[in-house]
């Protein structure tokens, strides 16, 4: 049976936003383990209950960095609308629908749109200091303090406008709301209450791409083949109940992450392209605030290391931000 501040259990779902707008998982409970703004975690939605999220990321970049003025994006905001489902106690599935804007304000133009649905899967586990098993229908507070990890995998379907035109007629792949082909993730969280208030979050997840060919750019008179680079993310974080009113089922969760991003080149017409590509570190702090089923975050997202390739060619990319902002919300059914 569940301890009666248990029984208050809302998972709020947090989508992770790759730089191409591509979905992860995570979750955070009103008592119990506590969660990150960003980085998926090891909660799975209860079985039969439904959950709508709504996550906006929007980047603002650094200018002038560029000879050209009309070449530099200004910013991107990715929107999120997601629905999950517990199928089971210790098996999730979720489908994001993502709207892209990216800006660039001086070049006098905006791609905008609906870009590639994302479905993914998440399976739950838990160690009690002996043993692995999948996650239990009913689970105690002192249950929850023991290590839990997911597994999670999915794809994306080529839903999106691969070929956005821009106004001079080019095709500019990092400016289209699609891939052209689906792509694929895979990750692993691990998460564990350090305290009755204090919890670790951990996930390493990779994300890599087919190549697809484009239309024709009017501007070249030929068409192109695209593949981006492959993404390795490799997350911390620590979660802190800071104030929790079980009468009002309000819960308040200041976090920190920690955030390794290594991108690979993008690769045009088979030969890896220059300015592309890079590790990076970001920090995240952020609050979240629960409300019965309810849930919502806000985080600030800014690189603090950064060794790109050649990053002197490189605007409006990961690690050039001058900031991100991260707003999540989310109700579960």
């Amino acid at each position: 049976m569940k301890k009666p501040l248990a029984a208050l259990l809302s998972l709020a779902v947090a989508p992770v936003l790759a730089h191409h707008g591509v979905a992860g998982v995570g979750a955070a409970a009103l008592e119990g383990p506590g969660a990150p703004v960003e980085s998926a975690t090891s909660a799975v939605l209860p079985e039969g209950s439904t959950l709508l999220a709504l996550k906006i990321d929007h980047a603002k970049f650094q200018r002038g960095r560029l000879a050209r003025p009309d070449v530099e994006g200004d910013y991107s905001r990715f929107t999120m609308l997601g629905l999950g489902h517990g199928f089971t106690p210790w098996l999730s599935g979720y489908l994001f629908l993502p709207h892209n804007v990216k800006a660039d304000e001086s070049g006098g133009f905006k791609t905008k749109g609906w870009a590639d649905v994302s479905v993914l899967g998440q399976i739950g586990f838990r160690h009690d200091g002996k043993s692995f098993s999948l996650v239990p229908k009913n689970e105690s507070l002192d249950e929850m303090e023991d290590w839990h990890f997911t597994v999670f995998g999915g794809l994306t379907l080529p839903t999106g406008r691969p070929n956005y035109r821009l106004p001079d007629g080019s095709i500019d792949p990092g400016m289209s709301t699609g891939f052209g082909k689906p792509s694929y993730t895979l990750g692993l969280t691990a998460t564990k209450m350090l305290s009755d208030k204090l919890t670790f979050n951990a996930e390493a997840s990779t994300l890599w791409f087919r190549t697809h060919r484009y239309a024709t750019d009017y501007t070249t008179g030929t068409d192109f083949t695209t593949r981006f680079g492959r993404e390795l993310r490799l997350n911390g974080g620590l979660a802190y109940r800071l104030h929790t009113a079980p009468e009002k089922k309000l819960r308040t969760d200041l976090s920190l992450e920690l955030q390794y991003l290594q991108l690979g080149r993008d690769v045009v017409d088979g030969v890896g392209e220059q300015g592309t590509g890079g590790r990076m570190l970001y920090a995240v702090p952020g609050v979240r605030v629960y409300w019965d089923r309810f849930s919502l975050a806000v985080g600030v997202k800014k690189a603090i290391w950064k060794n790109l390739n050649e990053q002197r060619l490189q605007q409006g990319a990961e690690g050039l931000e001058k900031y991100r902002l991260l707003i999540s919300a989310s109700m579960l059914f």
